[in-house]
């Protein structure tokens, strides 16, 4: 077990055990107090209440009615909702907080919103990727956490140890299982990126070289992490019915987790495509059972009914992609092959709800706005041909594909171990909008969640199941990350066609005790902190 599980939640409840009250000294000055907001706290059933929250250097010493304190610096949050910052439970914002830019690696895109800890390395890409978390550089958690401590950061970070790099180092491309020796490899790096601060390990199946690991394998590679306290964090390996189905992914899912002692965690949970809608009901039942049984299970969601992946990913049979792209140009030129990856692309075409479904996004080709059904109209030539067209100039084409229903998104939206995730990446408007988009479709105008559970889901529930240290609540002691937002001016300005305008409405993100949004503006503050997990003690001699 992880050292300061123990410690930080017997911390946890004695601070939350405290009478209402200051932890200032008699006559001493607080850094900075938000005053007379309507506080949502992050816990659960919490309806909000107007009152005040005051910081001291990176905490908050006092939380409640009115405080009778002074501080150096006074917000005016009438009539603002004050809550924790939110916890991206699913971030790629690898395009600006690896940057030299300090501007971008302060994360405005997510700091507009009020997100003030993103977890990285997730899908599998591991950390210090490129854009779009697709392309990945390695496994050093250490490394990366200590360039963005000197550099300095916006957002707090979380980081997986992702299985991209280890398979593609250790394997490469290939649709094989390992010799015993690789699969060795595989397990050393695993636990090196545990104890060099990972939080767990994390997988993409639904992409290659991921895909081509078979069940087995993935179980002894999470039993390192699981060993030293992890948690096992997944892109399923099918979402639709391109592979062994949606049902049968969470299945496979759950018995990873179940195997390894691992708390599992569902990235951008969902059913994808005509061929699964309506089986969310399906994947509530079967999380619901696991958790009965005292399976620790959770998954994090995104308000939109489209998807961001790549167009291979999305559509070429996995298949056709062993060995890589250059390998799945050869099969192109192969005339008999060709033919075969045409009528499977064609049926997964179907299973993406349509050409008319698929948005090209993220590129500077004159394709880049449109959708598949028109371009091809323009080329005068079938989907599947105009895509592969595509395909043949290049690998890194993004694709934005409306693939979910209402139905299915509220059903998973509203259980208590749904949190908000925004899977925000260059080329969608969830990586701007996610936060007011979840809060003013689903919370003001469709009403299908409380005020209070929208901040619970983003806050609390999330640093409960990953049992972050004095993080998520407005509490005393606890670190001060709090946004302040107005309930009616937050909102978001990003759409499918533009995804780069930020949210407004924000009045204030404060982290670990420094203001980063200052009246609706960024800052200069780079406060933002790594936040590495102890591995369980005498895993890592």
């Amino acid at each position: 077990m992880r050292r300061y599980w123990k410690c930080g939640a017997a911390a946890a409840a004695l601070l939350a055990l405290l009478p209402t009250g200051s932890l200032l000294a008699q006559g001493q000055s607080a850094d900075l107090l938000i005053k007379g907001g309507t506080i949502y706290d992050g816990s659960e059933g919490n309806k909000g209440y107007v009152g005040d929250v005051a910081v001291s250097g990176d905490r908050i010493v006092y939380v409640g009615p009115h405080a009778s304190v002074t501080a150096k610096r006074t917000i005016n949050a009438k009539g603002k909702i004050v809550s924790p910052g939110f916890i991206d439970t699913h971030a790629h914002p690898d395009s600006q907080i690896y940057s030299p830019d300090p501007q971008l690696r302060q994360v405005p895109n997510w700091i507009m919103q009020g997100a003030t800890t993103l977890v990285l390395g997730v899908d599998g890409a591991g950390i210090g990727g490129a854009s779009g978390g697709l392309v990945h550089s390695g496994v050093e958690i250490k490394d990366t956490f200590a360039k963005f401590t000197q550099q300095g950061i916006g957002p707090n970070v979380l980081a997986f140890v992702g299985y991209a790099p280890i398979r593609e180092r250790v394997i490469g491309e290939e649709a094989r299982a390992p010799t015993a020796a690789e699969l060795l490899a595989e397990k050393q790096l695993v636990a090196k990126g545990m104890c060099e601060g990972a939080w767990g390990f994390s997988t993409g199946l639904w992409y290659t070289p991921q895909f081509f690991a078979k069940t087995d394998e993935l179980i002894e590679l999470a039993k390192e992490a699981g060993k030293r306290g992890g948690i096992y964090d997944t892109h399923q390996r099918d979402e639709a019915s391109y592979s062994i189905g949606l049902l049968n992914s969470v299945k496979e899912a759950l018995t990873i987790g179940k195997e390894s002692g691992m708390p599992v965690h569902f990235a951008h949970i969902k059913a994808l495509g005509p061929t699964v809608w309506g089986q969310s009901a399906g994947i509530i039942k079967l999380v619901d059972a696991a958790r009965a049984a005292g399976q620790s299970v959770s998954a994090d969601q995104y308000p939109y009914n489209a998807n961001e992946t790549s167009l291979q990913a999305q559509i070429i049979p996995s298949w056709a992609l062993d060995g890589g792209y250059p390998a799945l140009i050869k099969r192109f030129n192969d005339p008999a092959t060709l033919e075969k990856i045409r009528a499977e692309t064609t049926e997964n075409l179907k299973r993406s709800n349509g050409p008319h479904a698929i948005l090209f996004v993220a590129s500077k080709q004159p394709w880049n706005g449109k959708y598949l059904d028109d371009v091809a109209k323009e080329w005068k030539v079938a989907p599947v041909d105009a895509a592969i067209r595509i395909l043949r100039q290049t690998d890194k084409q993004a694709v934005d594909v409306f693939s979910m229903t209402p139905p299915d998104i509220d059903a998973l939206l509203k259980q208590s171990w749904t949190f908000t995730g925004s899977d925000g990446a260059d080329g969608h408007p969830r990586i701007t909008g996610t936060y007011p988009t979840k809060y003013q479709e689903f919370v003001k105008r469709r009403k299908v969640i409380s005020l209070g559970f929208f901040v619970r889901q983003s806050s609390g529930a999330i640093a409960d199941f990953y049992k972050l240290d004095r993080r998520g609540y407005l509490r005393n002691g606890y670190y001060a990350d709090i946004v302040v937002f107005d309930p009616v001016k937050y909102v978001a300005k990003s759409s499918y066609v533009d995804w780069t305008p930020l949210a407004e409405g924000v009045t204030a993100t404060v982290i670990n005790g420094k203001i980063a949004v200052d009246n609706g503006k960024m800052t200069d503050v780079l406060s933002g902190r790594p936040l590495s997990h102890t591995a369980t003690p005498g895993s890592c001699l």
